[in-house]
């Protein structure tokens, strides 16, 4: 893959979820296979983006993120 990032389906998109590592409550706006490499070896992880109640987007792993 030539991207930087590539959106995935998710089950719980658009839907309330928590982020087990911050504790963070939101909806899921987007799920991401995203090349993280700052090197020119690809290195690419799936990222979850939550919009907190504050309207402000954090980003996560796509395991940390369970429903409410």
């Amino acid at each position: 893959m030539t991207e930087r990032y590539a959106y995935v389906p998710h089950r719980l998109l658009r839907r309330r979820v928590r982020d087990v590592a911050s504790g963070v409550e939101g909806e899921l706006m987007a799920v991401v296979n995203e090349n993280v490499s700052a090197t020119g070896i690809e290195h690419r992880v799936e990222l979850a983006y939550i919009r907190g109640p504050s309207g402000l987007e954090i980003s996560t792993a796509v395991g940390n993120i369970e429903p409410v």
